[in-house]
């Protein structure tokens, strides 16, 4: 007789339990940022919504005491985010000026969807869960590490809606 046993494992309970690796290969431990609201940001070159990279920045400076940016690089909608780690990185810094937290470039949906994208698409929050439906959506993470509001890609990192949040 075969015993096959049943592993159930608990989901995520904060943002704190993942670690992603930066542009530059270095491991980012989010559990790091306790105490700061986070803004997690799937991000691409080519894409309308491109220049937003700029009120990221201007976000992240504003805010630094308080809020930590990490803008996330996704090729998953319509091939906008075609290069390399090291040309995303170039590209952020000479155009925009970033110098806010970027990953290295990862899937944010579909069967290789990163671990972090998988839970924050599902996590509970007043605005909405589900996939991601295209570039620049964002994600703000409360100081105890869990999401509490939801943006669509519209909406501008410097808005009334994410500046009242913080």
């Amino acid at each position: 007789m075969i015993l096959l046993s049943l592993f159930i494992t608990n989901p995520p309970e904060s943002i704190y339990q993942f670690k992603m690796e930066s542009i530059d290969g270095q491991t980012i431990d989010l559990s790091q940022f306790k105490g700061k609201k986070i803004l997690v940001v799937n991000t691409a070159s080519k894409c309308g919504y491109t220049p937003q990279y700029k009120g990221l920045e201007e976000l992240s400076q504003k805010y630094k005491d308080d809020l930590v940016v990490i803008g996330v690089p996704a090729n998953n909608f319509g091939g906008q985010e075609p290069g390399a780690n090291d040309e995303i990185q170039t590209f952020c810094e000479e155009n925009y000026g970033v110098t806010f937290l970027l990953t290295e470039k990862t899937s944010v949906k579909g069967d290789d969807i990163n671990a972090l994208f998988d839970y924050l698409t599902s996590a509970q929050n007043p605005d909405f869960t589900g996939e991601i439906k295209w570039n620049f959506e964002k994600f703000l993470i409360d100081e105890n590490g869990k999401l509490i509001h939801r943006f669509r890609s519209d909406v501008e990192p410097m808005s009334a809606a994410i500046l009242a949040n913080l």
